[in-house]
This record gives structure tokens, C-alpha cells and sequence, in this order.
């Protein structure tokens, strides 16, 4: 029983580590880290060589080297030699430090080689992982401390580091929890079958153990999720949790080939002992630890600031546009929709129905095309969920419901003398196609942007692949964006393609969790809809257009297969009503078959956002849609000349 006091004793209790041991040993694992990168780089020198993966005439296309300051900076070094020199040095450098002695030049070495692993990171996009960024996190922080002669500034930048410890374990944790691969256990399982990091062995070693492989992952998520109480209960939590996480490293090294993790991630853990040990114990003796209440003060401040900014964005969401509309539809839902274009034209209106996580300002480009340009006036609307649109039915969502609200909404807003021509981007193309069924000779015509198509998700392994990937994205950023994360958001690059005037109010929906949470619920009924559809498209009755994106058709052929049978259900409506038992032409949904009204136009260069976005796709979108409410106009004109004719020639029998 004494023995195990005393195993107990030594194994929860905390790891008295002073000041200066901790530096030390932090700034050599760290050393060690960039001395095993560089060493590899000189190695691999023929990757810098022209087609190799570190070929800086690539390299600098990259997204790291937009900015043009790094860039140019990263230009002066991307010489082979010049940065063949950089790694010998760093090499020299680091073995140096790993030396004894507590000199102040120890932080000149230490800050030396988190300058130049970031002058390099552009030079080296492919190779760097996060070992170098926490090896530049500690380099940076123990540099800086040994030139400061004020223990409480030492103090301030290893509790730094400290803190910057239990956020990267923790926050790894919670995101892995949110997976649903962690929580059933297949993450580790299906990691080991990669090309990249896995292992035939210990994969093999999963599917034979898969309870001590389910207990392993579980254990994982525990240590990184809790890891933050290692400042609970006095430090004698700190040893079970640094030996956890340095064999989770060790393991990754050996198993994963990540070599660098079993010294960079360690290198933070002098940092978490020397701040879990008591401040009356004597090895810490005169600790600093007012860094503790500066990151709370901060961490409020920053709450506050997020939650500020979530409010304000989201009360500019709500408030829509100075012309923006409200219309209650049958389900008590409050859609926003805004007009404009030619009020009392006779030609049809444009009704614009956007897409899956999307916004109605993603039509801009084709809107203000059609409205300054053309006799059309044009109706664009946020479904229920969306921008300033409230969702006020508490009953289970169905696509059915957003198809009702595009009815009510035409009916309610558009003239009753006036036809629509229905306008849907993605999911909207499956929505308009519903609607024009509801709105019989409403619909002078729809058009489809890189539609949805109800059978995709059965017919296309793309697709049918990437729904998994879609749904976790959406219901992470709806989970991540309700915790008040919006104002952490990166600006995505397609929405500076969008025109300037919209670019601010799409950005305020986009970190808005409301978009994601509506988002969420559409995605989970395509899917369930979709997985069920019986493969069958009703024949539609008006005259329809499939504008593709290229990249779209070209990356899934079967796309292209779906989008022909769209336009045939166009075509096939046409040929069973386009002939009359009097042997004359039908209704206008025959012209769309027999008339050559519609099809499918491909964009060339576009993708399947970039088709909305990106100006000059935009543009010959609207170019397409132009030439296709001509012909639907001329077959109009048509029509009506054959029933005079008919009605003539009826009264000379």
C-alpha cells in the first residue's frame, strides 16, 4: 500500500520546473524542430529546381503570396542559393542552441529562426505544417524573453505560451468532438487508410481491436477537450496530461510520419508545468502571474466585441435594403424581396430565386443588367430563413414550403397581367421547376443556373460523395457562428468579384448564423427528398433554358446526363401539347419543344459560383437569358398570329 502512495504521489504531483529550466528546455525542443525542417529541405534541394514542388515560379501564385509585400519579400529570398544559405545557417543556428548555457544571444538565435521559418513559408507552401507554426510560436516568445532582463516580462511570455497551449489542445478537441468521425470512432480507422498518413499495420491492428481503437480515439478527444484543467487541483493533474500528449505525438511520429511533432508540441509543455506548479512552491518562488487577468480581460473584451459586431451585422441584415419589400405568404412566413426594371412594361417579370446558403444579391450582376438595360422588371427575394426573411411556422421544414412561398409571393406582388419568367440558381432551379407547375400559364419561362437536379444525389458519385462534406460544413458553421465566431470570419474571395455596392450586406449574411441555420434545415430535406426521388421529371409546361457552368460538366459528366433530362421534360411537354387534335400548335410549352426555344448554353471558364459572381460569366449569363426571353417573345408572337389565322379560317368555312 506504501508503494502505491507513493506511485500515486509521484505520478499526481505537480512538475516543479523554474524559470530559467523552462526556457531552456522549450527554446531546444523548438531548435530541434527547425534543425530536422531545414536539414530535410537541404536534402530535398531539388524540389526549389524548376517543376519541383517548391518551384518558386508556382510558389508565388499561391494564395500566401497574393499579398505583393510578401511576395516581393519572399522574391529575395527564393533563390536556390540564397535560400539553400538561409537553411544552412538555420541549421547552425539551431544546433548552437542546442548547447548549454542561459546567454542572452540564445533569444537573438531563437527569435533568428521564427524570422526566417516565416520569410520562408511562402517559399515552401508545400512541406511546412503546424509543427513550424508552434515551433515559430515558441522561438518568438523565448527569444523575446531572454533579451528582457524583467522577470515579470519572462514570466508574461511563458504564460503566453502556456495559454496559447491549452487553447491549441482544447480547441482541436472541441472541433474534433463536433465531428461525427471522432464520436463513432472511424476518424482513426480511416486516417491509417491514406496514401499520405496512414499505415497498413496499424490500420489492420483498428479493424481487429476496434473496441481498445474506439477507447483510444475516445481518450484522445478526453486529453485535448480537458485539457485546460491542468490548472485544477494544486498541478497534480499536469503529468498524466503532458505524458498523454506527448505520447499522442510520439505516435503521430512514428505512425503518420509526422517526425517534427514529437519535438514541436512538446516544447510548449515547459511552458504549461512551469504555470500549473503552486505559486508558494519554491521552485516558482516570485511568479508573475497578472498575464492569468490581462488574457481574461482581454478574452471579455473580445467576447463583448464579437457579440457588438454580431448585433450590428445582424440588425443591418434584418433591415434589408432602403426599397425593401415585405409579403406575408400562407405560412405566415415574412419574405423580403426588393423590385425594380420597367414598372408598367408588358414583358414578363424576372423573378430571381437564389440558391443553398446563398443570398438573392449573388444575381446582382444580372439584376442590374436587366434593370437598367432591358424593358424587364425583375423580383429578387430572401426565402424564409434568409436576409430580412423570417421564418414564422414552427411545423417540420419541406421544399414544399418554399415553393409555396415563391407561389404565394408571384401572385402577390407580380400583376395579374403580367407573366414570369422564373430565374433559379442551384437548389432555386429545383424550387422554380416546382413552382411552374403551381403557376401554370403564369410562367412564360424558367431559367436554370447550374441547377439542382432531384436525382443528383442517386446518379451522380460526386455529388452523392460530397453531400456528407456539405452537410458538416453547413452545421459547423451554423454551430461556430451561434457562439458568437462571426467576427473571425475571413472574407471570402468571391464576394470582392460581387459589384462594390452589395459586397458589405452580403458579408454582414454570411457571418450571420441565420443563413446557416436555414441553410442547415434546406440541405436536410434535399437530402431526404432527393435519396427518394423516383427518377422521374414531370413534363413542364413553358419553355426552359439550362445555362451550365463549365467546370461543373466538365468535372461530372453526369451532371451534363441530369441536365438533358431537364431539358427534355422541357421538350417532352412540347411534343404531347404542342399537337392538337386539330392538328394545330399548342400552348407555348410546345413551341418550347418543337420551337428550339431553350436548351442548354454552357459557360465557358465559369464554375458553379463563379457563374454569379465573376462579371464577365454574369454577363453572358444575362447575354444567354436576353436571347432566350427573345425567342420565348417571338414564339409569343407566333402563337397569337396562328390562333387569328386559325379564327379566319374558321370563319371562311
Amino acid at each position: 500500500m506504501r508503494y502505491l502512495r507513493k506511485l500515486a504521489s509521484a505520478v499526481f504531483s505537480p512538475v516543479p520546473v523554474s524559470r530559467d529550466r523552462a526556457l531552456g528546455i522549450s527554446e531546444r525542443l523548438s531548435a530541434l524542430t527547425t534543425l530536422s525542417s531545414s536539414l530535410e529541405y537541404l536534402h530535398q534541394r531539388k524540389q526549389l529546381d524548376p517543376g519541383g514542388l517548391n518551384d518558386w515560379d508556382i510558389m508565388k501564385k499561391s494564395p500566401e503570396s497574393k499579398n505583393l509585400f510578401i511576395r516581393r519579400v519572399s522574391g529575395a529570398v527564393a533563390g536556390k542559393h540564397v535560400t539553400l544559405a538561409l537553411h544552412a545557417s538555420r541549421a547552425a543556428v539551431s544546433a548552437g542552441l542546442l548547447l548549454p548555457g542561459n546567454s542572452r544571444l540564445r533569444g537573438a538565435g531563437s527569435l533568428f529562426l521564427g524570422a526566417t521559418t516565416c520569410l520562408l513559408a511562402a517559399r515552401h507552401r508545400y512541406g511546412t505544417d503546424g509543427s513550424d507554426q508552434v515551433a515559430t510560436l515558441v522561438q518568438g516568445a523565448t527569444g523575446l524573453a531572454r533579451l528582457s532582463t524583467s522577470p515579470q516580462t519572462k514570466d508574461a511570455f511563458l504564460w503566453y505560451v502556456a495559454l496559447q497551449a491549452n487553447l491549441s489542445y482544447a480547441a482541436s478537441g472541441w472541433v474534433k468532438l463536433i465531428g461525427e468521425r471522432w464520436r463513432d470512432a472511424s476518424a482513426l480507422p480511416g486516417v491509417m487508410r491514406t496514401r499520405t498518413y496512414g499505415s497498413e499495420g496499424v490500420y489492420r491492428l483498428t479493424q481487429r481491436y476496434p473496441r481498445t481503437s474506439k477507447y483510444l480515439q475516445h481518450g484522445v478527444l478526453a486529453m485535448e477537450c480537458l485539457f485546460p484543467v491542468v490548472y485544477l487541483a494544486g498541478g497534480r493533474l499536469t503529468r498524466p496530461f503532458l505524458a498523454s500528449a506527448v505520447g499522442f505525438h510520439v505516435a503521430n511520429g512514428f505512425v503518420m510520419g509526422l517526425g517534427r511533432f514529437m519535438t514541436a508540441f512538446p516544447s510548449l509543455h515547459p511552458m504549461v508545468a512551469y504555470t500549473t506548479v503552486p505559486a508558494s512552491h519554491p521552485a516558482v518562488a516570485g511568479r508573475d502571474d497578472r498575464a492569468v487577468k490581462a488574457a481574461a480581460v482581454l478574452l471579455a473584451a473580445g467576447v463583448a466585441l464579437s457579440a457588438a459586431v454580431a448585433v450590428q451585422r445582424r440588425a443591418a441584415v434584418l433591415e434589408g435594403w432602403p426599397t425593401s419589400r415585405k409579403f406575408v405568404t400562407r405560412h405566415g412566413n415574412e419574405l423580403m424581396y426588393e423590385t425594380g426594371g420597367a414598372e408598367f412594361s408588358e414583358e414578363p417579370v424576372l423573378v430571381f430565386c437564389a440558391g443553398l446558403a446563398s443570398t438573392s444579391e449573388h444575381f446582382s450582376w444580372i439584376t442590374e443588367r436587366f434593370v437598367n438595360e432591358t424593358e424587364h422588371a425583375v423580383v429578387s427575394y430572401a426565402r424564409a430563413g434568409y436576409g430580412g426573411s423570417l421564418r414564422r411556422t414552427t411545423v417540420p421544414y419541406e421544399l414544399a414550403e418554399s415553393v409555396d412561398d415563391l407561389e404565394d409571393l408571384v401572385r402577390g406582388v407580380v400583376p395579374v397581367d403580367r407573366r414570369v419568367v422564373l430565374v433559379g440558381h442551384s437548389l432555386g432551379g429545383e424550387l422554380i421547376r416546382r413552382a411552374a407547375a403551381r403557376l401554370g400559364d403564369r410562367v412564360a419561362g424558367l431559367v436554370y443556373l447550374d441547377p439542382a437536379h432531384p436525382a443528383e444525389l442517386q446518379r451522380s458519385e460526386r455529388q452523392s460523395k460530397g453531400a456528407k462534406d456539405l452537410r458538416d460544413t453547413i452545421a459547423h458553421a451554423s454551430l461556430y457562428l451561434r457562439l458568437g465566431t462571426g467576427v473571425l470570419m475571413s472574407r471570402p474571395d468571391w464576394l470582392d468579384r460581387l459589384p462594390k455596392a452589395y459586397r458589405e450586406r452580403v458579408f454582414a449574411q454570411y457571418t450571420d448564423a441565420r443563413l446557416w441555420k436555414a441553410g442547415k434545415r434546406e440541405w436536410e430535406a434535399v437530402e431526404k427528398e432527393f435519396r427518394a426521388f423516383d427518377g422521374r421529371i414531370d413534363p413542364i409546361g413553358a419553355p426552359g433554358l439550362i445555362i451550365a457552368a463549365q467546370q461543373t460538366v466538365d468535372q461530372d459528366p453526369e451532371q451534363l446526363l441530369l441536365y438533358n433530362e431537364l431539358a427534355h421534360a422541357h421538350q417532352d411537354q412540347g411534343e404531347h401539347d404542342g399537337q392538337g387534335e386539330d392538328g394545330g400548335l399548342g400552348g407555348l410549352g410546345g413551341l418550347g419543344g418543337l420551337g428550339g426555344l431553350g436548351g442548354i448554353k454552357v459557360v465557358e471558364g465559369s464554375d458553379h459560383d463563379s457563374l454569379l459572381t465573376n462579371a464577365p460569366h454574369a454577363h453572358r449569363a444575362a447575354d444567354l437569358i436576353a436571347e432566350f426571353l427573345g425567342s420565348v417573345r417571338g414564339a409569343g408572337v407566333r402563337q397569337e398570329e396562328h390562333v387569328r389565322q386559325e379564327r379566319r379560317e374558321g370563319v371562311e368555312r
